[in-house]
């Protein structure tokens, strides 16, 4: 149990500094795919806080319109962060479109499962030409119940939120000082078209 979420936010900038340094013999950027969502925002701002903004970086991803990308925008512009965007929709379709030719129908799992592996090798390519490290943004409640794609938003080189649930997640964020549309926004993967809590079916 957390008692003192102050402490705890120090003790994780200490842990991503301490990972940076142990783990690169110059400075590599931490390069995190910015959704919007309550974690990869928080994430941001982790290492943002600990890094530096200059050291952080931004990786917008839409599956072709993304209607809430004015959150990340909201992140991005909030810590003052290098950011890019690159749409996959051409990559995910030319994929699927492929897969389909000795397949015919692909199920949920095959299609839902394409963008968030194509949005990780866009990140490790972001990673290889910037010179950086990737993020995980998972958090531990995520991972509990196995709501990640293997390859896929399930992977990164660290995890700053690995170890605590939804509830210690926001905790966290009130004490960086993430604001409230950002921590309360109900979640979504952005490539389904529903909330996490109806595709997991908890609602």
């Amino acid at each position: 149990i957390i008692k003192d979420y102050k402490a705890e936010v120090k003790h994780i900038k200490n842990w991503i500094i301490s990972y940076f340094c142990d783990n690169a013999t110059s400075d590599p950027k931490a390069i995190i795919g910015i959704s919007g969502g309550k974690d990869s925002t928080i994430v941001a701002y982790l290492c943002a806080a600990a890094l530096g903004p200059e050291r952080v970086v931004g990786i917008k991803m839409p599956n072709g319109e993304q209607y809430d990308i004015a959150c990340a925008d909201k992140v991005i512009n909030e810590l003052g962060i290098e950011n890019y965007q690159i749409n996959i929709k051409n990559i995910v379709d030319t994929i699927t479109n492929e897969l389909e030719v000795p397949f015919d129908e692909l199920s949920n799992s095959v299609t839902y499962n394409i963008p968030p592996r194509v949005r990780m090798t866009v990140l490790y390519a972001a990673a290889a030409a910037l010179g950086g490290r990737v993020a995980n943004t998972s958090n531990y409640s995520e991972r509990y119940i196995g709501w990640s794609t293997k390859w896929g938003d399930g992977v990164g080189d660290f995890a700053p939120l690995a170890d605590y649930t939804v509830e210690e997640v926001l905790e966290i964020g009130k004490v960086l000082g993430v604001p409230n549309e950002l921590l309360y926004k109900i979640p979504e993967d952005g490539l389904t078209g529903t909330s996490d809590e109806q595709a997991i079916g908890v609602e």
